[in-house]
């Protein structure tokens, strides 16, 4: 396997994945994006991994026959005309390597492994913890907090039975080995600590009150390093071993699975140390560069991100790479709602929208729980089966392992689509916004929208000379959105009466479904954009310098100049709620669908 770990760990958490290895992936994948609701990654990806596990490579193939292309969700157009290329993205997933922006305009790095000076001070018992277990009790503890003996316990007899030696034994078991819980029990007389895995509802039971300076901020703040890993599964990771519920933790953007991702959490009330204790038996995440600060992280207050991307195989020559690289840098790309935002289904996430919008209930539930064409878990298609002969949701519920997946959510209720809708009007938004640039190329125009503050204004044919492409914007529809004055506007119009929407009553009769719209970039420019052609011959070496690689004194990747495969490397920034799968297709010239590129990937490997 090539599988990228941490060096000198042994130990990992039981959901870590290992998959970095060149497979038959697709020549593009889905990737990470920026920003986005917590229902999707990175305003996008379903996070384009399901919660129960990845297909395998044939099966996925398969469901893909039946997915869609760019066509269908309306991405059609460029803005360069250079000649396209190809090339693998993610043949690893060290190849894509994500910082995000915080609110300050800083990118986040993992720097900093130590707890801040004036905690680390304060245990002055912690070298007395670590002469209270044998080595033998150590290695049955750390067994059982590495869920290697998930169904047992260990017990460690107190022969000095005080109450002062058992609380001792009780804060070393729990200082040296975070998400283990104990209790003490008397058996024949004698006094035991009993250790077990804090698993199920014990894992979610509300944290222990533990004493908090007053002159300490209520929120621990520190970087989140994680390889392969989406941000709700580190974050449900981090949980079962602090005992604490999930949403004790804050960010501002979900990032995706396959990539190298670096971004900023928040947690209420748990130290620095215990923290920093993780990283002693967590493989592919890493905490660090804590700090106490009296405020949460909020969704979407973040900058954007910074992306460092590479792309192995290319065919391009040098310069067709420095032609579409310099375009990118100076013109930037469609702001298009990638393909991921639509789901990776025969049953397209944005028609289910659709049938929210319209209130046919009915509709909504069929589409989801409909049995449908393409490869899916044997689980799923009990369920689907279920329903589609008994139309007893209780009963179809009954056919699923996991109730937290979106069919069991539906079948609790259907309070989390609203998500629906978005993705809907996300294709409406696509549609339109190719017509536009099809109309009216990269000028602003009579009749294009500009944000003056956060307030649309409709430009006038003088107007529109001192303004450029990249300042104008369209709208995602809504009851309080206004729309072009040119053609373009009265598109918006026919698109949804097809569909029976009327787009002048966009309030819903559920309130939580009434959308109020807003307003989109058509044109971005990516920031601190650099890149260059680099060559290789092991395609199993990372062709990125970590944050960790760099914690740990790892040294830099070395380029051979005469070897025989060549990647592009590329770094850019990006603002919130865009898409970097959007950047690179203008960079390539490739459709982006996993549809399409699973095609690709048949006539590429065989």
């Amino acid at each position: 396997t090539l599988d990228s770990v941490f060096i000198g760990e042994k130990r990992g958490c039981p959901e870590d994945e290992k998959d970095d290895a060149p497979s038959k992936k697709p020549k593009f994948e889905s990737d990470h994006e920026n920003g986005g609701p917590p229902q999707q990654d990175e305003m996008g990806e379903p996070e384009g991994e399901a919660s129960d596990g990845e297909e395998d490579g044939d099966t996925f193939a398969d469901m893909m026959k039946h997915g869609l292309t760019e066509l269908d969700v309306g991405i059609l157009k460029y803005v360069s005309d250079h000649e396209g290329f190809s090339g693998v993205l993610k043949e690893r997933y060290s190849d894509f390597v994500v910082h995000e922006i915080n609110k300050n305009g800083k990118i986040v790095h993992l720097d900093d492994l130590s707890v801040p000076a004036e905690e680390a001070q304060e245990p002055e018992q912690q070298p007395k913890e670590c002469d209270l277990l044998t080595e033998e009790q150590k290695k049955q503890l750390g067994e059982l907090q590495l869920f290697r003996n998930k169904e047992g316990n260990v017990s460690i007899e107190v022969l000095d039975d005080s109450k002062e030696k058992r609380t001792l034994v009780h804060k070393a078991i729990k200082n040296q080995f975070p998400g283990l819980e104990t209790k003490t029990e008397e058996r024949e007389g004698r006094k035991f600590i009993v250790a077990y895995h804090a698993a199920g509802k014990k894992a979610l039971a509300a944290p222990r009150k533990h004493f908090w300076p007053k002159n300490r901020g209520s929120f621990c703040h520190f970087v989140l390093y994680k390889e392969n890993k989406d941000t709700m599964d580190a974050i449900n990771v981090l949980s079962k071993f602090l005992r604490l519920r999930p949403n004790m933790f804050s960010y501002m953007g979900t990032k995706d699975k396959r990539a190298i991702t670096v971004q900023e959490i928040a947690v209420l009330k748990i130290t620095a140390e215990r923290l920093a204790h993780l990283n002693k038996c967590l493989m592919n995440l890493k905490l660090g560069n804590f700090c106490y600060k009296n405020h949460p992280l909020k969704l979407g207050e973040l900058q954007g991100n910074h992306f460092t991307v590479v792309i192995r195989n290319i065919t391009g020559t040098d310069e067709q790479v420095d032609q579409a690289m310099t375009s990118l840098k100076q013109t930037g790309f469609i702001n298009y709602y990638g393909m991921q935002r639509f789901g990776t289904t025969a049953v397209p996430t944005h028609h289910v929208g659709r049938a929210i919008l319209k209130n046919d209930w009915n509709e909504v539930m069929d589409l989801i729980l409909k049995p449908r064409p393409g490869a899916e878990k044997e689980f799923l298609v009990r369920c689907r089966e279920e329903w589609a002969k008994t139309q007893d949701p209780e009963a179809a519920l009954k056919k699923l392992p996991n109730k937290r997946c979106v069919e069991g959510q539906l079948l609790r209720g259907l309070s989390m689509y609203a998500s629906m809708e978005i993705t809907f009007f996300s294709r409406v938004w696509n549609t339109m916004v190719s017509r536009r640039i099809e109309a009216f190329g990269l000028k602003a125009v009579k009749g294009d929208l500009v944000l003056k503050g956060t307030t649309a204004h409709v430009l006038s044919a003088e107007e529109a000379e001192s303004y450029s492409i990249h300042d104008i914007v369209m709208p995602l529809p809504g009851f309080d959105v206004i729309y072009p004055t040119h053609h373009i506007g009265e598109g918006y119009r026919e698109l949804l009466t097809a569909d029976r929407l009327d787009i002048d009553n966009m309030r819903h009769k559920v309130k939580d479904y009434s959308l109020a719209g807003a307003y989109r970039r058509v044109i971005i420019r990516p920031t601190d954009v650099s890149w260059s052609v680099i060559n290789y011959d092991d395609p199993r070496v990372s062709l990125v310098h970590s944050d960790f690689e760099k914690l740990e004194n790892k040294p830099a990747p070395v380029f051979n100049k005469e070897g025989k495969y060549r990647a592009l490397r590329m770094e850019f920034s990006l603002p919130p709620s865009t898409y970097a799968t959007m950047a690179i297709r203008e960079v390539l010239k490739l459709d982006t669908s996993i549809k399409k590129q699973t095609q690709l990937n048949t006539t590429w490997f065989n």
